[in-house]
């Protein structure tokens, strides 16, 4: 799905384990690669999340390997403890914060404000990845018609189909979601706009009439003007739709559901935002 990373990650792996053989990959060099990892780049000092991934990544090449028939024996790869889970999200006030600097920031040449503007088309791509839930990826592949690795926005329909066309099923489940009616009426507008626009926009979010590949440059320089801390990224948004959800008291299954995710996810990392938590034992602890 993203060859570069697989690219960069295979790079760094044949640096450690390139001259080896699957019998020499064990838990110990699994443990020093982590070590390895870690103190190669400053911004990863400390972290065991990329050394993870790499090994991740391994382990599923050593799998197809065998499924090959390519080697025969058992070969073990060694997981990194898996990092604590994310628990940042945004409040409405926030959210709101963030939409109007996106929508009001201009671009400054040589001191002085000019007509561009920089961060406007990160209103759409906020909108609709905190009203559907959706991932990142989902987003920026959303599109008003059918195509090969789109996504499709059906404003008649009201509804998301966030699978893309022609992509295989992976455990990251992408079903289609029911579109929010405000969410729906930001849509139906943007649609009529850009079907008038020349050349017709076929994607849902563009930067000057082109799909992004990643909003993490323009979302962090909207986050730094809007004065949000706490390492805001693009999936903070889809933990923001799922809080904000638990909190209002749907129940984890429905949440569940709604993002494509499992509901013992949505019950680890977002229970305890629930009205109700822990009601019952609480009161049940008073009793005589």
């Amino acid at each position: 799905a993203h060859p570069a990373k697989a690219c960069k990650s295979a790079e760094r792996m044949l640096d450690f384990f390139g001259r080896m053989t699957l019998d020499e990959i064990s838990g110990a060099q699994c443990r020093a690669y982590e070590a390895w990892r870690n103190g190669k780049g400053r911004s990863n000092k400390g972290k065991g999340g990329g050394a993870r991934r790499d090994l991740q990544d391994l382990a599923a090449a050593i799998n197809h390997h065998a499924r090959e028939g390519l080697h025969r024996g058992i070969v073990r790869v060694a997981l990194p403890a898996r990092g604590k889970a994310r628990q940042r999200w945004l409040t409405r006030g926030e959210v709101a914060r963030l939409l109007w600097t996106c929508w009001r920031a201009r671009e400054v040449q040589e001191g002085v404000e000019t007509d561009k503007r920089p961060l406007r088309h990160l209103c759409r791509f906020l909108l609709i990845t905190l009203y559907t839930g959706s991932r990142p990826g989902a987003v920026l592949r959303a599109a008003w018609e059918r195509g090969p690795g789109l996504s499709v926005v059906d404003t008649v329909r009201g509804v998301f189909h966030r699978h893309a066309d022609g992509a295989r099923e992976t455990s990251k489940r992408q079903p289609t979601v029911r579109l929010a009616p405000g969410l729906l009426e930001h849509l139906q507008r943007w649609e009529r706009m850009d079907a008038v626009k020349e050349p017709r926009q076929i994607h849902v979010v563009t930067f000057n009439g082109r799909p992004i590949a990643s909003p993490k440059t323009a979302l962090a320089r909207a986050c730094s003007l809007a004065g949000l801390s706490g390492g805001v990224t693009a999936y903070t948004l889809r933990h923001t739709a799922a809080s904000w959800l638990v909190a209002k008291g749907l129940p984890t299954r429905k949440v569940a559901d709604f993002l494509g995710t499992s509901e013992p996810m949505i019950l680890n990392n977002y229970g305890h935002l629930a009205p109700n938590y822990q009601d019952e034992a609480a009161a049940a602890i008073g009793r005589r």
